[in-house]
């Protein structure tokens, strides 16, 4: 990466009034969050549990609250760095038209972001959900449960509990990809920070804005699947680069 590149990418942030940010993995390494695809990622050492997998057998379940348990702390101790206190240097500069992302870890709505400026496609690891009732709690009494009798926790009212994240083969929630959509269609800027942009229907949102004519800012240690769409592709950390790249 260039000094070029990074100032033509923050001319391009500080001329937009409507940006719409999607973040992954990559922004919230710095906070101790392990990546799930990269070469050190989870999945090299876990074999994820499917959505029907979880619904029709109690030992995916087990697999399911172990996994969880077993990340849990590391979630708990975990707090926003630079990178996220950036974006919200952007949202409060008012400037952000929405931040969509793909990280489970509720650090943006740590930051300090209001509830309504962040979309979290994949749901998020700091509640839980049942499948039954759709009641959401903290997840602490759970996972003292499991620990204590390893025996899968259910809702009061007898229905499944699980962690409230998109497992692999369940469907995102139509609305809350809706509004990503929708961002995309009136930002003015997509930037899109720590993310191969590999999955979809998730990496598809700051592609649409592209595509619509928006300049697009793509910043990762790594390639990834829209760098030939990058208007400006940076290279690097997001906690070093994003903080200058914004401005403050």
């Amino acid at each position: 990466m260039t000094a070029a590149a990074l100032e033509a990418a923050a001319r391009l942030l500080r001329e937009a009034r409507r940006v719409l940010v999607f973040t992954g993995a990559g922004l919230s390494t710095g906070s101790g969050i392990p990546d799930f695809r990269g070469p050190q990622g989870v999945w090299t050492r876990r074999k994820p549990v499917y959505f029907q997998e979880f619904l029709a057998s109690e030992e995916a379940r087990a697999e399911h609250w172990d996994y969880k348990l077993e990340g849990w702390e590391a979630f708990k101790q975990a707090r926003p760095n630079a990178a996220h206190r950036a974006l919200l240097a952007l949202e409060r500069a008012g400037r952000l038209e929405l931040l969509v992302t793909q990280n489970i870890d509720g650090l943006h709505h740590a930051a300090g972001h209001a509830p309504e400026k962040v979309v979290e496609l994949h749901g998020t690891n700091r509640l839980i959900e049942c499948l039954g009732c759709g009641a959401r709690s903290d997840p602490e009494p759970a996972f003292e449960e499991f620990r204590r009798t390893r025996r899968c926790p259910r809702c009061a009212c007898g229905g499944l509990l699980k962690a409230a994240t998109i497992s692999f083969g369940q469907p995102l929630r139509a609305e809350v990809l809706e509004r990503a959509f929708a961002a995309a269609r009136s930002c003015d800027l997509a930037l899109a920070v720590g993310s191969t942009l590999s999955v979809q229907p998730a990496a598809g949102v700051p592609l649409a804005a592209r595509k619509r004519g928006a300049p697009y800012v793509v910043l990762n240690r790594g390639e990834t699947e829209h760098d030939a769409w990058a208007t400006v592709r940076l290279e690097g950390d997001a906690v070093e680069l994003l903080p200058a790249l914004v401005g403050v």
